[in-house]
């Protein structure tokens, strides 16, 4: 094995850029999105000690509980997708030729892109609106549209994930399994 190929890949300069450059940006994602849950889990942690301890919780601590899950669970959405980590049911499949089975996979992996990008269109929608508004949390009064605004950043790139595995897939799928 040469010093440039993966025990389990292609070799290195097989693998375009952009997807490299798309795992990476998906992996950094995911960090920060473990770094936030770890830091709601001290928190909240803190909180309840808070609450038995001295009778008073930290004021708000289920808007910023609330705020954070939903920016972390966006941001393991996109490296999940680059390195098709979803569940996936190959019940029915599992007898076709591979290259039949990337083609299957790829058209799911569009459908998810284009529901990501809807979402995302739907969530930049909702950015605005609670821009517009001054729309805040009801105890602490905290602006809800960066959390918004950082969950629509994440859904895109979901949706660059999504897509940019279909086309991997379809790039893939006229290699036939070797016997």
């Amino acid at each position: 094995m040469s010093r440039t190929e993966k025990p389990d890949g292609p070799a290195a300069e097989d693998v375009p850029p952009q997807v490299s450059r798309l795992e990476h940006l998906t992996g950094v994602c995911a960090v920060l999105g473990g770094l936030l849950t770890f830091a709601v889990a001290i928190l909240v942690t803190t909180s309840v000690l808070m609450r038995w301890l001295l009778g008073a919780p930290i004021d708000g601590d289920f808007e910023y509980v609330k705020m954070a899950t939903a920016i972390a669970v966006f941001s393991y959405l996109p490296y999940t997708q680059a390195r098709r980590g979803n569940i996936m049911v190959d019940t029915f499949t599992r007898w076709l030729p591979r290259h039949v089975v990337n083609v299957i996979d790829a058209f799911w992996d569009f459908v998810f892109a284009i529901v990501m990008a809807y979402l995302t269109y739907c969530l930049v929608h909702g950015t605005l609106s609670a821009i517009h508004s001054g729309e805040t949390t009801m105890q602490r009064q905290i602006m809800i549209w960066p959390s918004i605004a950082l969950c629509a950043a994440l859904a895109g790139v979901v949706a660059v994930a999504a897509f940019s595995t279909a086309l991997r897939l379809l790039g893939a799928s006229g290699e036939r399994r070797a016997p």
